[in-house]
């Protein structure tokens, strides 16, 4: 399938802030006083933000190729 650049770009722009949310709610759960009684909710974000980063990474290979 195909996407616009724009529509990337909207993609990439609902991801990036997914992923500013993520780092801080993953912040916010380590500094609780008893981190561990969180440890799945930091692993599935933390695994979270590895899948979205991988996303943003492919969004912008392909708006590179578009731009070539």
């Amino acid at each position: 399938m195909r996407y616009t650049d724009d529509q990337l770009t909207e993609a990439k722009r609902q991801i990036d802030s997914t992923l500013h949310k993520l780092r801080e709610t993953v912040k916010t759960l380590e500094g609780k006083e008893n981190p561990s009684r969180y440890k799945s909710q930091i692993t599935l974000a933390r695994r979270r933000i590895e899948a979205f980063g991988i996303a943003v990474d492919l969004i912008e290979k392909e708006l590179d190729s578009k731009a070539e």
